[in-house]
C-alpha cells in the first residue's frame, strides 16, 4: 500500500472528506477532502492487492496511515477495498468469440486503437485517413479526413476519450473532436514522418516523434508548440509519459532513451547501453521504473530517478519487438521475433515463464487489466490468450488471413481487437 501520509495532529483535523472513489486498475482509492475550503484529492495505491489478500487487515492497515480515514469510515472502505478485489478476479474464464469483422479501409491498415471503456476504437490507414467505429454495432462513426499521406500514429486522449490525434507520413499531427468528427488543430513542425504520438495523462499536451530525429510537445488548448526534444542522433520511434505527466521517454533507433522533463522540455537523462535499436520504451505505474526493449534480443530495467540500469532480461533468441507492465508494475511480459514470449518478475527480474506456441514472430504482447492473462499478436495470422503466470495458451484467436500488428484489451479485459495485414479489424467478446 502507497499513500502519501497527510500531517498528523491539528493539520488533519482541518480536513474533511467528502467522498471516496475507486480506481480499479491499478487497485487504489481515491480520496476527495476539503482542506481551508479547497477541494483536493490523493489517491492510496492498493498495487497488492489480490484474491488472498486479508481486506481486514488492510483496512486497518489503511485506517493506521492515513488520518482522513477514521473508524467511522472503515465499514465503507473495506466494502470498497472487497468490489476492488472482486474485479480482480472478473472475467478469469473469459472465453472470447469472434464478434464482428470489418473491412475498414481500400488501402492496409496501420494500427488501432480502442477508448478506455472499449466503446468506440480507431484505425489508421495508408488511405490517408483515420476512421472511428462504434464496437457494439461495429458501425462507422466518423472518417478523419485531412491529411495528404499515411496516417500512422493515432491515440485516444484516454481516460477522457473525447479526443483523437493522428500522426501522418505527411510530417503533421491533427486533434480531432470524437463526438463532431471537426479537426481542432493542425500541428505542423516536423520535417519528417511522425511515426508515433501520446497523449499526457491529464489531457493537456500531445507529444509526437519524428523520423527527423526530434520529439515535440503541443498544447491541446492552444495548438502551440510548447518545446522541441533534441538530442537523439537517429529516428524517433517510441515515446511514452508517465502517470504522473512530468515525465516523457523517447527511444529511438541511435540506441538510446532519453528521458525528459515535460514541464520544461530538459532532457534528464540518456539511457545508454542497448546495442541495437530501441523497439519499445515505457514507465510502470508508480513512475519508478522504466522498461526499454531492444533489437540486442535484450530488455533492461532503469531507475527512472537517476536514469541508471538495474538490470538486463535475456533469454530471446532474437529481436525483442515489444514489452510491458501490468498495471500495478510487479510482471513484465517481452514479446520476440523468435515466436515466444517471456514474463519477468518485476522485483527479482528472474523469468517466470515462457510462452511458447506461436509459429511465427510476435510483433505485440500486452496484459489484461486484472494482470492475470496476457493477449499476444503474431505474424503467423493468430492471436492468442494465455495464463500470465502459467505460461498456458487459452485460446487461439483465429481468423485472419495475414499477420497480425496491433491487438489490444479494454479497460475491463472483456473486449479484444486485432489488427491485420489482411487489411480487417476483428472484435472479439
Amino acid at each position: 500500500m502507497a499513500t502519501k501520509p497527510l500531517g498528523e495532529g491539528s493539520e488533519s483535523k482541518k480536513m474533511k472528506l467528502k467522498s471516496i472513489l475507486l480506481r480499479y486498475y491499478p487497485p487504489g482509492i481515491m480520496l476527495e477532502y476539503e482542506k481551508g475550503g479547497e477541494v483536493k484529492t490523493k489517491s492510496i495505491d492498493l498495487l497488492d492487492l489480490s484474491a488472498s489478500t486479508d481486506v481486514k487487515a488492510l483496512v486497518d492497515e489503511i485506517h493506521k496511515a492515513e488520518p482522513l480515514i477514521t473508524a467511522s469510515r472503515m465499514d465503507q472502505v473495506r466494502i470498497l477495498v472487497e468490489r476492488l478485489q472482486k474485479k480482480l478476479r472478473q472475467y478469469n474464464d473469459h472465453q472470447f468469440y469472434l464478434f464482428k469483422v470489418l473491412r475498414a479501409h481500400i488501402l492496409p491498415l496501420t494500427n488501432v486503437a480502442l477508448n478506455k471503456s472499449g466503446s468506440c476504437f480507431i484505425t489508421g490507414s495508408y488511405d490517408r485517413t483515420c476512421k472511428l467505429w462504434e464496437t457494439a454495432s461495429g458501425e462507422e462513426l466518423h472518417t478523419l479526413q485531412g491529411h495528404r499521406n499515411v496516417v500512422y500514429a493515432i491515440a485516444f486522449n484516454n481516460p477522457y476519450g473525447d479526443k483523437i490525434a493522428t500522426g501522418s507520413f505527411d510530417k503533421t499531427c491533427k486533434l480531432w473532436s470524437v463526438e463532431t468528427g471537426k479537426c481542432y488543430h493542425t500541428f505542423r513542425g516536423h520535417t519528417a514522418e511522425i511515426v508515433c504520438l501520446s497523449f499526457n495523462p491529464q489531457s493537456t499536451l500531445v507529444a509526437t516523434g519524428s523520423m527527423d530525429r526530434t520529439a515535440k510537445l503541443w498544447d491541446i488548448q492552444s495548438g502551440d508548440e510548447l518545446f522541441t526534444l533534441t538530442g537523439h542522433s537517429a529516428e524517433i520511434i517510441s515515446l511514452s509519459f508517465n502517470t504522473a505527466g512530468n515525465r516523457i521517454i523517447t527511444g529511438s533507433f541511435d540506441h538510446t532513451v532519453s528521458v525528459w522533463d515535460s514541464e520544461t522540455g530538459r532532457r534528464l537523462h540518456t539511457l545508454s547501453g542497448h546495442c541495437a535499436e530501441i523497439s519499445s520504451a515505457l514507465f510502470n505505474w508508480d513512475c519508478s521504473l522504466i522498461l526499454t526493449s531492444s533489437m540486442d534480443k535484450t530488455c533492461r530495467l532503469w531507475d527512472a530517478t537517476n536514469g541508471k540500469c538495474l538490470a538486463t532480461l535475456t533469454g530471446h533468441d532474437d529481436e525483442i519487438l515489444d514489452s510491458c507492465f501490468d498495471f500495478p508494475g510487479k510482471l513484465i511480459a517481452t514479446a520476440s521475433a523468435d515466436g515466444t514470449a517471456r514474463v519477468f518478475c518485476a522485483a527479482t527480474r528472474k523469468c517466470i515463464t515462457k510462452l511458447e506456441g506461436h509459429e511465427g514472430e510476435i510483433s505485440k504482447i500486452s496484459f489484461n487489466p486484472q494482470g492475470s492473462r496476457l493477449l499476444t499478436g503474431s505474424s503467423d495470422t493468430t492471436a492468442r490468450i494465455w495464463d500470465a503466470l502459467t505460461g498456458q495458451c487459452l485460446q487461439v484467436l483465429e481468423g485472419h488471413t495475414d499477420e497480425i500488428f496491433s491487438c489490444a484489451f479494454n479497460y475491463q479485459g472483456n473486449i479484444v481487437i486485432t489488427g491485420s495485414k489482411d487489411n480487417t479489424c476483428r472484435i472479439w467478446r
